[in-house]
Order: structure tokens, then C-alpha cells, then sequence
């Protein structure tokens, strides 16, 4: 069947309407992103073990990342949260041809979709420049997960500082004295392998976001979207608020929790 006879050309044929279409959409990509959470709840649920287990390595752990980085990556997302946002909006407005310009709305149509989703795009580049930066120096001092933690040479004194990493020392001390397990350094490696591997999988997320949105500046530019279809907008928003939602989680558990 033409889609001259069955609706809109952007209407899929085994849809009715746009609104069910559209509703179809939204509902999938809600059920997604449900999957998403389950999936990172239970990486929060090993976190919450692990902390409990070893609570003195966690500390380390935590004051061996850079917290100022963890926060400017915040701010970085949450400002393209905004960015999404405005997107979505100004898809939703679409072009004004033939509007008063009394009656026009600000922000709107295919020009500014393109720029906030373009800012997006940048703010996620940015995030992954920041988390670059930070692998590196792990790389280089040898804070690693599992059996690759400390190379040749590691010193986590000069890592941590040396003040911190008395206080450490006798906090060890204290707990093998009351019976416990001064085993700090060691389990360093597993505080290390569960930041990896959660922040891994949050950059791997990231990267797939910074895929969908040149593919959504693709269509934009072609004139796909307007005032009665920008789905793709509107999903892959839902989709990016999430991946915010999850680092706003992990950057106060993984940098400031002490």
C-alpha cells in the first residue's frame, strides 16, 4: 500500500497512526531503558558487597581517584542533559514558515534541534576526554584492576600522599591489632576492577550516544524532523537522561563516599 493511502511517509506501514507509532516507540525504549537499569543495579549491588567486605581498601580506593575531574564530568552531563532536552523542544516547534514573527517561539526548528543536539554531541566528547585522561594515569601509576594493580615501581604513598597513606598504615595496624585484616593494598585491586569495570561500561554507553546523535544530525539536516514527527529526537533524549542518571550515581559512590 502506497503511503499516499496510508498516511505520512515517515508513518511505518504496520502502524495506524502516528500517535500509536509514536506511543509504540516511547513504550520500547522505556522497556530498554528498565533493561538498562536492572543490568547496572546489579554492578551497584556488587559495588554495596564489596564495600561492606572490604571497607578500608574502598576508602583508599576513593581517595585515589580525582574527585575535581568526577566533578567537572558531572557538570559536562548534566549540561547536555539541558542540551537534550532543548532539542527535543526545539524538534517538537519545527519550522515556523508562514508564523507572525510575533508569534514565533524562540529556539525552534531544524537550525537550533541541530545546534543543542551539536552541543550534546561536544559535551559527550568532552566527558570522554576527561575519562581518557584519567585512564591514563592509572595506566601510568599502576592503580589497575585484578592482577594487573601495581607495576614495577608502584609507590601508593606517592600516589595517595604520604600523610594519607600513614594514616592507612595505622589504620591497618589497628585493625590486624583487633583481630582483623590489615589488607588494604591487596584489596585495592578489587575496588580498582569494580571501577572499571562500571565506568567502562558508563563510557562504552556514552560512545553509543555520541553515535546516535550523528546519526540523528544526519536526518536532521536532510529535513526529517518537524512539529509532527521527531521521535528519534524525543528516544534518543530518554536514552541520554539515563546515561546521565547512571554517572550521577557512580561519581558520589566511586569519588566522594569515604
Amino acid at each position: 500500500m502506497a503511503h499516499a493511502d496510508h498516511g505520512p511517509k515517515y508513518l511505518a506501514h504496520h502502524f495506524d497512526t502516528p500517535k500509536q507509532q509514536f506511543e509504540s516507540a516511547k513504550l520500547g525504549m522505556w522497556l530498554f531503558l528498565a533493561q538498562e537499569i536492572l543490568f547496572f543495579s546489579g554492578l551497584f549491588v556488587a559495588y554495596g558487597v564489596f564495600r561492606t567486605w572490604y571497607p578500608e581498601s574502598f576508602s583508599v580506593g576513593s581517595h585515589l581517584l580525582d574527585w575535581k575531574m568526577g566533578a567537572l564530568n558531572t557538570v559536562v552531563l548534566l549540561f547536555s542533559s539541558f542540551t537534550a532536552a532543548m532539542a527535543v523542544r526545539a524538534a517538537q516547534i519545527g519550522e515556523q514558515t508562514g508564523v507572525p514573527e510575533k508569534d514565533q517561539h524562540k529556539l525552534g526548528g531544524r537550525k537550533w534541534t541541530s545546534i543543542f543536539l551539536i552541543i550534546t554531541f561536544f559535551c559527550a566528547a568532552g566527558f570522554m576526554v576527561v575519562k581518557y585522561l584519567e585512564y591514563s594515569h592509572k595506566i601510568h601509576v599502576g592503580t589497575l584492576p585484578g592482577q594487573f594493580f601495581g607495576h614495577p615501581g608502584f609507590d601508593m604513598a606517592s600516589v595517595a600522599g604520604a600523610e594519607f597513606y600513614e594514616e592507612m598504615e595505622k589504620a591497618g595496624a589497628l585493625a590486624y591489632e583487633s583481630g582483623g585484616h590489615a589488607t588494604v593494598p591487596f584489596h585495592l585491586r578489587t575496588f580498582f576492577g569494580i571501577y572499571f569495570v562500571m565506568t567502562g561500561l558508563h563510557g562504552i554507553h556514552v560512545l553509543i550516544g555520541m553515535g546516535l546523535l550523528l546519526w540523528i544530525l544526519k536526518r536532521n539536516a536532510s529535513g526529517e524532523f518537524s512539529a509532527e514527527y521527531n521521535t528519534p529526537v524525543d528516544i534518543f533524549a530518554l536514552y541520554w537522561h539515563l546515561v546521565d542518571l547512571i554517572w550521577i550515581f557512580l561519581f558520589p559512590l566511586l569519588y566522594l563516599i569515604d
